[in-house]
């Protein structure tokens, strides 16, 4: 499998006209986390640097092939004193697949709130995936996913409310030091941020076949952080209905900072027999 640096290191073909490596996948089509990564990348090589990410807003419109690179088209929409604003296309086989809204802002001063990280059981107390042999899911992501660590927290180990429909938590980070530049660190988690976030929908339905897929993405960077230390995904899905689950994540590092929220659309519809 091709590591991150590699997934994210595009290719300028022209002016604002990017393309990007197609990866080895289990996966029946293109990962969405590595659409919109490669998409915000484009974005912010045609940014200047003083304006970091602070939102991204996506559509996956049809399933990409894992076999074919993808070209990025990105659209200069306005450069302001404060914020600009690029919207991009992903492209293959001269179909959009993908289309995406990101927003840059220069920092600003303000009033700081945020809520509190869950209380959870550290990332050292729960298996590492490396050592567990008798889940199918865990296998199959280490597989997919070998150079990132995942540790799910146990149902009964959540920080849960009642209130909530279904909600899962876990810890994750890339298992190897990632290069230090912080927007290196915002893309790579725009590619994380789509691995596990759907399966929360399927809490309390284990024994029900869907069919998932990413619908639309959106996300808010509101700290620095690194991806190669442990954060913490606290994920929810409020509702599903219609084929369709409504997902939201917050995530914090080890210090219990927030450093960025999440927004999904799936689709979860039951598995059709052939």
């Amino acid at each position: 499998m091709a590591k991150i640096e590699q997934i994210l290191a595009l290719e300028q073909i022209e002016n604002d006209i990017f393309r990007g490596i197609a990866t080895e996948t289990l996966l029946p089509r293109t990962f969405g986390g590595q659409v919109a990564g490669q998409a915000l990348v484009s974005a912010v090589r045609t940014v200047d640097p003083a304006f970091g990410v602070h939102s991204l807003h996506g559509y996956f419109l049809r399933p990409g092939n894992p076999t074919m690179q993808i070209v990025y088209l990105v659209d200069r929409i306005r450069d302001g004193r404060s914020f600009c604003t690029r919207r991009v296309t992903a492209v293959q086989d001269g179909k959009a697949i993908f289309t995406m809204s990101a927003s840059f802002h220069v920092r600003d001063e303000g009033i700081e709130h945020q809520d509190t990280i869950p209380r959870v059981p550290a990332p050292e107390e729960l298996p590492d995936p490396e050592t567990v042999v008798d889940d199918a899911t865990l296998l199959w992501a280490k597989k997919e996913w070998a150079e990132w660590d995942f540790r799910f927290v146990p149902r009964d180990r959540m920080d849960s409310s009642s209130r909530m429909a279904a909600q899962q938590q876990l810890w994750f980070k890339s298992r190897e030091i990632l290069p230090d530049d912080p927007v290196f660190h915002v893309c790579t988690l725009a590619y994380m941020s789509d691995m596990t976030l759907l399966g929360s929908a399927s809490v309390g339905h284990d024994d029900e076949r869907t069919q998932g897929a990413s619908l639309d993405h959106a996300m808010w960077f509101l700290r620095p952080f690194r991806a190669d230390d442990w954060l913490l995904y606290d994920q929810t899905s409020p509702s599903a209905g219609l084929g369709r689950a409504l997902t939201q994540g917050r995530i914090f590092d080890r210090n219990g900072n927030m450093v960025a929220a999440v927004v999904q659309e799936g689709l979860t519809r039951y598995l059709r027999e052939s």
